[in-house]
Formats: structure tokens, sequence, C-alpha cells
């Protein structure tokens, strides 16, 4: 990994002006591209002690060999110029929306002589019209059953066309009437063009003149007593009262609008647009998007707003209504405005209608963000094929079943501590995470153990030594244990666990896993093998995830392990990494606010030990006890007014922290295992 002070631009050199900036890895290759409204400003916070950077801005930051810059005349430019970018380098950092699921369109081929009303997936193609997208497919077809009567235009694919033509007879659409079967010459060019522009003037919006016109002429009828032509223009003008209840009117003024909602974690979000024209619903669609960095719902809307409506295929509406404005709302208003050739008003629904629809579109954010988190990790199929994928690349004996990853997390080698998750058949087993406070150099021998401990080999040569000792140790025990295994408490292989004589449950690390996953590449990789060679276990399968390209290292090996993108193998990995950072950065900052929670009350005078954990545990967190009075202070035995006051005092602009344990007064992390 590169450190970035090793690229970072000279003091004064960064212009303080608009414009576009690129990382570049050591073989050229952009991975980030980014705009910003002082590039000074905003290349300066990529040189930040990386740990307050988000996870993937950590890892791009320290990819990258190189930065350069491009200034432009105005913020406008900027984002112009970045979209290009993206396009033309996709970069592997950049947010990348990619649709949550394949959306169905009602499309027209306008661009054919007879057009044809169908479905169509995938990128949109010039000289045709599209409708939505629908959730689903056999909802445009229900639109279209209904419509044809009406609007009796082709649907049939161009060999369907052509033999009907060839032999003389229409298919049986053209004998039912809800074809005009041009392949046969019932109408002429002139004529099915008609029809189909009657279609998309109607699917446009344009509703009620038709069903006016036909209301008309069925009065008209009746009058003239075609009472056989009048029950069929009655039964029309349902067919279209049933298209149109299935759009339902969620704005009374005709708007023509784009609501967009989210639903984010600190890794991804999910984005949803409902499509309102002529205040009805039109479509609905839906992306997933990784964030590279940490952003606020204004970054997020402004992202998805620039490339959204830039891409050709989707057309910019007369509003966009967003959850938050982003930062540079007049900027983004402007690039909008220009896409689209007239005025476009961007603003935050604040009451009404617009309102209410705004938490909808939210509530199926969500809903279509925890679909995709439980996907692919509530997949048994999917599961199933990650962990057959692994033991064929990783050429083990076995499927992993139970895969245990660990990672470090330490600030500039401070409070360095280290997590073990455990997976098993695919899925997280939270109640056997482990975390750990990294005491030392390592224990497993060799070079990795030297030192002090402060780097990520050293702590990962320390805690896989540790945990390997502990199921040396216990499976030794439960040996020379008389009880046999308890048939009710087997591991994810099948195997029955050992029993704690003391506490009658199943021993824990008496077994150990398939596979052993470490955050890191070839050195982390030679580390743990070093601990595990020292302590004789040679049957566990290893491999270490480098974040940088999402290498797999193996023991021993010179070359990485390549596992396809869109693998479910690499997939599995990546999640299991995640979980495993995610759980390490979490005791890291737990153990950086218990010592500050503990300072607080260590220099008031008069306070020892003793009545310093009275006080917590009657309190239960330092910010009670910062909101509490004197009197109440005072009235926790052994502590007098006098020694209240001091306290009181010490708390006045202290900061809240943890929560404490009853029993013992110390700062603890609720649910989590004790430290090994």
């Amino acid at each position: 990994m590169t450190d970035p002070a090793s690229y970072r631009p000279a003091p004064g050199s960064i212009p303080d002006q608009p414009g576009v900036y690129k990382f570049r890895d050591e073989q050229q290759r952009v991975i980030y591209v980014g705009k910003a409204k002082s590039l000074r400003s905003r290349l300066s916070s990529y040189f930040q002690d990386t740990f307050n950077l988000h996870p993937r801005t950590q890892t791009m930051v320290r990819t990258a060999a190189s930065v350069e810059w491009t200034v432009v005349s105005t913020e406008v430019e900027a984002l112009q110029l970045e979209y290009s970018w993206i396009k033309e380098f996709d970069p592997r950092f950049n947010v990348r929306y990619r649709d949550d699921k394949s959306y169905p369109w009602l499309a027209v081929t306008l661009d054919e002589d007879f057009p044809r009303a169908q479905v169509m997936r995938g990128a949109k193609r010039k000289g045709v019209k599209y409708f939505g997208p629908y959730a689903h497919a056999w909802a445009i077809r229900e639109t279209l059953d209904a419509l044809l009567r009406v609007f009796p235009m082709r649907t049939c694919s161009n060999g369907v066309f052509k033999r009907a033509g060839q032999v003389g007879r229409p298919c049986l659409l053209g004998y039912i009437d809800k074809c005009s079967a041009p392949c046969v010459g019932r109408v002429d060019t002139d004529q099915h063009r008609r029809i189909a522009d009657d279609f998309v003037d109607f699917m446009s919006g344009q509703t009620q003149r038709f069903v006016k016109r036909l209301e008309r002429d069925m009065r008209d009828a009746s009058r003239r007593q075609e009472y056989e032509r009048a029950a069929r223009l009655r039964d029309d003008v349902g067919a279209l009262n049933r298209a149109m209840e299935k759009q339902a009117v969620v704005l009374g003024d005709g708007t023509d609008a784009d609501v967009i909602a989210f639903a984010e974690d600190e890794l991804e979000a999910a984005v949803q647009v409902f499509y309102v024209r002529n205040g009805r619903v039109r479509g609905q669609r839906g992306w997933v998007v990784d964030k590279v960095e940490e952003m606020s719902p204004a970054g997020l809307v402004e992202q998805f707003l620039t490339q959204a409506y830039l891409d050709e295929q989707n057309e910019v509406p007369r509003e966009v209504l967003v959850p938050a404005l982003p930062d540079d709302a007049e900027v983004v208003a402007e690039l909008l405005e220009i896409v689209r050739g007239g005025r476009v008003a961007l603003r935050v629904p604040q009451r009404g209608d617009k309102k209410a629809l705004m938490e909808t579109v939210e509530r199926n954010a969500k809903e279509a963000f925890i679909r995709h988190k439980l996907k692919r990790s509530s997949d048994i199929t999917s599961r199933s094929l990650a962990l057959q994928e692994l033991q064929d690349a990783l050429g083990l004996r076995e499927a992993p079943l139970r895969i245990e990853c660990f990672d470090v997390s330490n600030l500039q080698g401070n409070d360095v501590v280290a997590s073990m998750v455990v997976f098993e058949d695919g899925l997280a087993r939270k109640s056997e995470y482990r975390r750990f406070a990294i005491r030392g150099g390592g224990r497993g021998g060799g070079a990795a153990g030297d030192g002090a401990g402060q780097d990520d080999t050293s702590a990962i040569n320390e805690v896989i030594f540790r945990r390997f000792r502990r199921y040396l140790d216990e499976r030794i025990d439960s040996d020379q244990l008389d009880e046999s295994p308890d048939p009710d408490a087997d591991d994810a292989a099948g195997r029955p666990q050992p029993i704690d004589p003391v506490t009658g449950k199943p021993k824990k690390f008496a077994y150990p896993p398939q596979l052993v996953v470490v955050d890191g590449g070839a050195p982390q990789v030679a580390a743990a093998a070093a601990a595990m060679t020292k302590l004789g276990v040679d049957d566990i399968a290893l491999c270490g995830l480098a974040k940088r390209l999402e290498e797999v290292w193996l023991p021993n090996q010179v070359e990485p392990v390549i596992l396809p993108r869109t693998s479910e193998s690499l997939y599995l990995l990546q999640r299991v990494r995640d979980e495993a950072h995610r759980f390490a950065i979490t005791y890291h900052r737990q153990k950086r606010s218990r010592a500050m929670a503990t300072s607080v009350l260590d220099g008031v005078p008069g306070l020892g030990e003793f009545r310093r954990k009275a006080i917590l545990r009657t309190f239960g967190s330092v910010k009670r006890l910062r909101d509490a009075t004197i009197d109440e202070i005072a009235a926790v035995p052994g502590v007098g007014r006098r020694t209240a006051e001091a306290v009181h005092a010490a708390l006045a602009d202290s900061a809240p922290t943890l929560a404490v344990d009853p029993a013992t007064g110390e700062v603890v992390d609720s649910g989590v295992p004790a430290e090994l």
C-alpha cells in the first residue's frame, strides 16, 4: 500500500479554484475522479490522518500513487467534466449506481414504419418512446391488454409481422380486433401511425381528451340507434378508466416531478425514484450505490442528480423533489436546466401531498435497502455456491462451513485491538464474535512476532497465536473429560462440541474453523502462518484478502488468487472482511472512550477508586452524572457534599461517554463478549 504522504502535492501548489481531480495508481490507471469548488481545500482533506477517513477512502488514497487536477471556470463546468471523466475512465472507487433489479419499460418503436408496443429492458435507444419503468412485466401486459381495444396498434415481432404479410392472414389479435392488422393492409402506414400517436399521447397523460371523445361518440351512436357500436364504445371507455385506475393520482395539480429518497448505512445507499407525470405515478425505479466517501444526505443527492440526469436515458422533469438540498443547489439546478432546456425547480417538500409522497418513497427506499442486504446473505443457493467456489479456488479438502476472520484497528500504534468474527454456512454468528486487546509483540515467534507489537503484522501474529492456543488448550482439556460431548451442540461441520463442566455450555474454541481469513495481503498472511506453525496447527486453511485490488493471498505464494469480481465467493469474503473491520473499529473506539471516561473523574480531588466506582454504579454513565445535581451526587453512600461539589465542577464541561456495568462500575460496550 502507498503512503499518501509520498505523493502529496507541495504546499501552495494546489489552486484555490473550482476544478476536477483524478487519482491514479502505480500503473497510471484512473481510480477516482472528483470535483471541488476549491481544489486546495478538497484535496487537502485527503491527506489528513488516514484514520479519520472513511474506510473506502482510506483504501483509495493508499492505492493511489499520484493526483492531478484540471481548473475550470465555473462549478457547472466542474460537474460536467466530472461526469465525462467518470464515463470515460470508469474509475473503480467512484460511486456507481446500479439498478437493484432489471426494470421493464413499455416501449413504442416510433422509429419503425409500423410502430410496435412492447416490453423492453436494458439500455434505451433513440427513436423509441418509453413509459415506466414498471415493477413487473406482467403489469405492462395488463395495461396493453386493456388499451389495445381502444388503440389497436401492432405488438408482434418483426418475424411474425413479416410472415403474416406473406400468408395474407393476420394473427389472433387481428381477428379479435386488438390489432388493426397493418400486416395485411387493413390500415395503411399513416392510419397506423395515428393510432400509435394516440396511444403515446394517452400514456403521456392526455387521458381525459380520449375519454371525453369516446363518451361523445357513444352518445352520438346511441342517438342514431347504433346500439352495438355504442356498447363497444362504452366498453372502450371502461377499458381506459381501468388503465387509469392503475396509475393512482398522487398530486392533484397535474404536476410533472421526480421524487427521490435514500436509505443508507456506512458503506452503501439505496435510491428510489417515483416518476410522476400529470399528477400520476407513471413509474418507479431503484438503484444501489457503494459509498466511497463519507457522505451526508445532501452529498448523496448531488451525486445522484449529476450522474442520473446527465445520462441521456433519463429525462429531466419540471420539478425534482429531494430529501435534502445539495450544498451547491443553485449550481446543480442550473446544470439540470441546461440538460432539460427549460426551468427546473429543485426543492425539499415541506407539507401536503408532496411531503406525503416523499415519505412513501422513503419507505420504499428502506425496504429496497433491506432486500438488497438480505438477498445474497439469505439465499441458500448463493451461499452454497460461494462456499463451493472458495473450496475450488483455494484448493480446500472440504467446503469452509466455518470461517473466522481477523482484523486489527489502532490509532498511530495506540489502543491496538483486534477482532474475530465468525461466519457459519455463509451467515454471521454474532454470539461467537471475539475481540482482543493487543498486549505487545507477537507470541508466535519469527520476524512477524518481533518488535513492539504496534504494527498490523505483529498484532495479527499475536491474535492468531492466542486464538489457537486457546483452541489447543480447550481440546486437551476436553480429551481429559469423562463427559461425552453434547449431541445437541454440534458445530458448523456437524462435529459435537465439548461441554465445559463448570458452565455446562459448549466450549467455543475447542474446535477449529475450516478457513481463517486475515484482513491484509502477503505480510499479514505470513504473520498468521508463523503463529499457526509455532503452535503446530497445520490442518486449517489460511488466506488474506487485500483491499487494494481485492486479491486473495495464500501462505508461501508469490502471486495472489484472483477471484472474479462478480463471484459469490468474493462477495462472501468481502462481507466477512467488512464485518471484521466494523467490529474492530467499534471496539477500538470503545477503548478510547473508556479511557476518556475514566480520566474525567481521575483528577477530582478526594475521589478514590472506591467512591468513583460507587458514583458510576449509581448513575450508570458519565452523561447522567453530568446532568445530576450536587445534592443527588452527595446522596451516594460515602460521598460527602464537598466531594460532590468537586465532581460537579469537574464534569461541568465534560462530554457524554459510554454506559457502565452496574455491578462493577466499569465502562462497557453492551452485548459484546468479554476480551480473551
